[in-house]
């Protein structure tokens, strides 16, 4: 049956509600002034219920060594079709500031260290 192509192309140009978590990984991160602060590296999944709670971004370092991890909390993650990123309302010096990790040396993501993201970030803390 042939499709209506004014609907196709509306559904084309939409963008996607899901994204696969490969097409994620790598995703650069600006800030409001249009400035690359890093790329997300990996992302932190809730085993149960499945919600993302976390965005990882590397930041800092030359050619992806030495660079620090810092975990954002996916709400303060806005994309941005424009910028093919994510943008945060945040500059390098509070990023650098903010709790982080080296790579290797993942942290214990259990209730304390949530809240202590949170606070900083002056999210809610809901884990």
């Amino acid at each position: 049956m042939p499709q209506d192509t004014a609907t196709d192309r509306t559904t084309l140009d939409r963008p996607k509600r899901l994204i696969a978590s490969n097409r994620v990984e790598g995703t650069a991160v600006f800030n409001r002034e249009g400035e690359k602060l890093g790329r997300i590296e990996s992302f932190m999944v809730d085993k149960r219920s499945g919600q993302a709670e976390y965005a990882v971004m590397s930041f800092g370092g030359l050619f992806g060594l030495g660079d620090n991890h810092y975990p954002l909390p996916w709400g303060v993650l806005e994309y941005d079709p424009d910028q093919g990123g994510y943008v945060v309302d945040l500059d390098k010096e509070k990023l650098k500031s903010g709790p982080s990790f080296r790579a290797g040396e993942e942290p214990d993501f259990d209730p304390e260290y949530d809240r202590r993201v949170c606070d900083y970030y002056g999210v809610v803390y809901t884990f």
